[in-house]
């Protein structure tokens, strides 16, 4: 039996805009620029843990079912993310708790504005790869 301990399971949704830019977030706890998410609850579901992420992270309620667009393994932190393209159904982008900014971010932004591990899933979910994209990062850097 392995003592190591477990992964952590997280999802995130890009939310794409008609002129096919990127919801993102800055982070209050790290002042990182990601699309929005987090860990799932022992109770949740899937697509329960993305609605409750986007919407305590932006104020914007996803229309459901979204598109899964890619599988992250964060290999230093042990984080497995699902991360999903998702369109916006109601609510008014806002900032809260967990979030200091927001901001509607082209391709050529989120690249300048966020880590590559969290660039390129940002930019797979605005691509819709199909099938969707398994890749890892070590946090920062894609691996």
């Amino acid at each position: 039996m392995s003592t190591d301990r477990p992964h952590s399971v997280s999802v995130a949704g890009v939310i794409v805009d008609d002129q096919d830019r990127a919801l993102l977030i800055k982070r209050r706890d790290n002042g990182k620029w990601e699309p929005p998410g987090g860990v799932l609850e022992r109770e949740e579901t899937i697509p329960e843990a993305l609605q409750r992420e986007v919407l305590e992270e932006t104020g914007i309620k996803i229309a459901l079912p979204a598109t899964l667009t890619g599988i992250y393994k964060n290999m230093t932190g042990l984080i497995v993310s699902m991360v999903f393209r998702c369109e916006a159904a109601d609510g008014t982008p806002t900032t809260g708790d967990e979030t200091r900014a927001l901001r509607w971010a082209t391709r050529d932004e989120v690249t300048e504005l966020a880590d590559e591990a969290y660039a390129i899933r940002v930019l797979d979910a605005l691509d819709a790869v199909s099938p969707p994209a398994i890749r890892a990062h070590d946090g920062i850097k894609l691996v």
